[in-house]
């Protein structure tokens, strides 16, 4: 059962409503119509999800969205919880016990009502590119497509705003604006909080000429989590972790020489150097799997040293993007990157620019 269905702010007992604004919510036709750019969305979608922790395999317990116009004014808002048929984890964090999940709604129950609400809007969040990974695998598993095109992280906003904020908590921004939380780690009020902050946040950037920090959200089309679901012929069973939480994977070494930076046109070869940015159709994992199994070193981060870097925003302003421009590192969309992943040159045919020429 959902504990929330759409309603309007102030119809939630327990949650202080956003003060509505006088200015309609207009959808600009024309450069600076009604003093608002005429390049930003039409509508947004505030989300916060809670989980059973932080990796590709955790699921979500909670999930609510707060609808807001052009102009960042609240239409609706959303809640409920979610079943994860699993340890809840951290419920000193989100409160939510296996008991009180047992009777409510699984994901897949719910995909629906939330697609509902995400539709034809930017999906905004703080540190989003965790809450849309969670939600993008959440509807993998489920094989459904989730229709956010877009999404934008307030942190992000709040860098490009200049912001004088001492660190990127959302109870920093949250103070920066005035804004009072109620009940931290719940995402009902977590996402009416950021709601509440992210409209200000809107006007400075819009009064500002401040281009909005839009990343493009790209739908899983691969996605696997057998293992880490604890399925076992077709059944779930659950698996005990301590306190729900699990260690961060570590990748053994890269065991060949890193052959340089690669040519565009050419082959990829054992031990270049790849790092990954942004969203990727198969899931983020996978693809690291399967480079990490054709013998190429996964980088996290960019640096001089890095021989590629595969991206499928070229133009997002992603740290990992604008290092590889800086540094002149060739970008490479996920489809290119993906077939040249299917005859990649072995180490030994390889010449180091620091190797003398082979003779043999």
């Amino acid at each position: 059962m959902l504990e929330d269905q759409t309603a309007r702010p102030d119809e939630e007992a327990g949650v202080p409503h956003l003060p509505a604004q006088s200015s309609p919510a207009l959808h600009a036709t024309g450069p600076g119509a009604g003093g608002w750019p005429a390049n930003y969305p039409t509508g947004y979608a505030v989300v916060d999800v809670e989980t059973t922790g932080l990796r590709r395999d955790d699921r979500i317990v909670s999930a609510a969205v707060y609808r807001l116009d052009s102009r960042g004014n609240v239409e609706d808002h959303w809640y409920t919880p979610v079943n994860p048929l699993r340890d809840p984890g951290p419920t000193w964090i989100h409160g939510l016990t296996t008991e009180v999940l047992s009777g409510a709604p699984l994901f897949e129950e719910v995909a629906e009502d939330l697609a509902e609400r995400l539709d034809g809007r930017v999906l905004v969040a703080h540190n989003a590119v965790f809450d849309w990974s969670m939600i993008a695998r959440e509807y993998a598993r489920t094989r459904h497509e989730l229709p956010v095109r877009h999404r934008l992280c307030t942190i992000a906003l709040s860098k490009e705003l200049r912001l004088p904020l001492p660190n990127h908590k959302l109870e920093s921004l949250a103070a920066h604006y005035g804004v009072v939380q109620q009940r931290a780690h719940h995402a009902l009020d977590d996402a009416r909080v950021l709601a509440e902050a992210f409209r200000p946040s809107l006007h400075h950037a819009a009064h500002g000429g401040v281009s909005l920090p839009l990343l493009t959200c790209l739908p899983l089309t691969e996605f696997s989590d057998d293992a880490a679901s604890g399925r076992s012929g077709g059944a779930a069973r659950p698996r005990p972790y301590a306190y729900g939480w699990r260690p961060s994977r570590k990748r053994s070494p890269c065991p060949y020489p890193n052959p340089g930076r690669y040519e565009p046109g050419g082959r990829l070869t054992q031990g270049m150097r790849v790092a990954i940015s942004g969203d990727t159709s198969v899931d983020r994992e996978l693809l690291e799997d399967r480079a990490t199994e054709a013998g190429l070193h996964i980088a996290g981060s960019v640096s001089r040293r890095t021989s590629l870097v595969v991206s499928n925003d070229p133009h997002a302003i992603t740290s990992k993007v604008s290092r590889a421009r800086s540094f002149g590192t060739p970008v490479m969309d996920e489809a290119a990157f993906t077939h040249l992943l299917r005859d990649v040159a072995p180490a030994q045919d390889a010449v180091s620019p620091q190797d003398p020429p082979r003779t043999d």
